[in-house]
């Protein structure tokens, strides 16, 4: 996950009706997941208490430090006191087997057990079996047959974040991955997602319809870099797409894209945190507002 590895031009020949999809209905707060929906979305860093700073300062969020353990602590970000993501810091052995920094998206499900189950029978790998996270609920970590990873998250106490189509909160998700044909066949079993072309887009761009909602997508491969290995890369909604990437690089990010422009659609850059988790900043535009990209 150290780099993005897909192109601005790329994006450049999205069609409108395909980006269509990152608008997210304004139902701000979210009382229960739809099942296969992204659910929850937690960074691993190497400094939990500069990442709290960090993204603090960049969407106004505000942390919740749970103890988890003698020494560590599970800090919960907040907006409006909804919660909309979270943050540990990689253990010892993560760091050790190479592991970066990174966001990772959890997937709504019924049953963690089962989901495991089909996974792992749909030629993913099991990479932690269903366990129970406290009385919070019940997760297992999968990576797919492509390569990459995701949790799955069957609710208890906590439904997942609970705000949407505000500033600040997850509003998209990229798969890159270099066998979109397996993904397809993997997603589409395990969750029931529809991966579907745009009208009268030429790109090869797969969009990831769960139900009726638009999630992510799946990005073209001749866009992508070979050298990235497969990862899910995380957008969140904001208010401006310069001031954010500005003020991101302000507090030590740098850019892996700076922002660009899809006409009819918004404008959005990719970063890495100072301790390279990488994410895209979104901003939606309005049809007449829309410029063009430096």
């Amino acid at each position: 996950m150290r780099a993005p590895g897909v192109t601005s031009g790329f994006y450049a020949r999205l069609s409108p009706l395909a980006s269509a999809a990152l608008y997210f209905c304004a139902m701000p707060n979210i009382e229960k997941h739809t099942l296969g929906s992204f659910c929850w979305i937690e960074l691993a860093t190497t400094d939990q208490n500069a990442a709290k700073t960090f993204y603090g300062k960049l969407f106004g969020w505000e942390a919740s430090d749970m103890p988890i353990g003698l020494k560590d602590f599970y800090s919960t970000f907040k907006l409006g006191g909804r919660d909309v993501a979270a943050a540990y810091t990689l253990r010892e052995e993560q760091r050790a087997a190479g592991v970066p920094p990174h966001w990772m998206l959890y997937v709504a499900v019924e049953s963690a057990d089962d989901t495991a189950k089909r996974a792992d029978k749909l030629g993913g790998r099991v990479c932690m079996d269903a366990f129970d996270v406290f009385e919070f609920g019940r997760m297992a970590v999968i990576q797919d047959p492509t390569g990459a990873m995701f949790p799955v998250w069957q609710p208890k106490r906590h439904t997942g974040t609970g705000l949407r189509g505000e500033k600040g909160t997850l509003c998209w998700a990229d798969l890159s991955t270099p066998d979109p044909d397996a993904a397809t066949r993997f997603y589409s079993q395990l969750f029931g997602w529809k991966l579907e072309k745009g009208e009268k887009d030429p790109s090869g761009y797969l969009h990831i319809r769960n139900g009726d909602q638009f999630i992510g997508g799946l990005p073209p491969t001749q866009h992508r870099n070979p050298k990235t290995p497969p990862h899910w890369l995380a957008y969140f909604e904001i208010a401006n797409c310069d001031s954010t990437t500005a003020t991101a690089k302000q507090l030590g990010a740098r850019t892996y894209l700076d922002p660009m422009t899809m006409e009819n659609v918004g404008r959005w850059s990719v970063l890495a945190d100072p301790q390279e988790a990488i994410f895209a900043a979104f901003h939606s535009i309005p049809h007449q507002q829309t410029v063009k990209a430096s």
